[in-house]
């Protein structure tokens, strides 16, 4: 099963390498990892999507919790967190294409980066599926290079209960 979990460290030097060796040395591999900073100068957060069980990952939280560095860990839940991503993608687009690339673009909410002679390269963010979606439709048109950031998330916005409008009977 596939997890995405965000992990809050100390922006210090090392921080990075003893959570990801946390998951080497236990064999799972890194789908994606995306490192940046947080509201705080001092904390960065690291978001990473690895492909193990559930019980797995619960002893590797707890164990992470232990590194020097590390002051959170939480796992994405899906449904209870935005998750995005950004991606580049260039395309082979000779003039008689352009307009059929630009229209799919538009579609996508992608945005042109660059214009050149034989190729387009567009600009996307969205969510993860979005990016495999709008990849997937260019794949026939020529996709000469692709590079994403990997996932980055939050949890969701908290949501206050509506009050309830009092019925008024006359």
């Amino acid at each position: 099963m596939k997890h995405t979990v965000s992990i809050l460290v100390e922006n210090k030097p090392g921080a990075l390498t003893r959570v990801t060796q946390m998951f080497a040395r236990r064999g799972y591999n890194i789908e994606s990892l995306a490192v940046g900073p947080t509201e705080r100068h001092d904390v960065s957060r690291i978001t990473l999507r690895v492909d193990c069980e559930h019980r797995s990952l619960e002893q590797i939280e707890k164990q992470m919790h232990k590194l020097v560095n590390v002051l959170r860990v939480s796992e994405l839940t899906p449904g209870e967190a935005i998750e995005r991503e950004l991606a580049l993608f260039k395309v082979a687009a000779p003039p008689s294409a352009r307009t059929e690339l630009m229209a799919l673009g538009e579609v996508f909410k992608a945005r042109i980066a660059d214009l050149g002679p034989e190729s387009i390269v567009f600009e996307m963010t969205g969510t993860p599926d979005d990016v495999d979606s709008f990849e997937e439709l260019l794949r026939p048109h020529g996709l000469q290079e692709l590079v994403r950031t990997g996932r980055i998330g939050l949890a969701r916005a908290e949501r206050k209960s509506q009050p309830q409008k009092q019925q008024v009977l006359v």
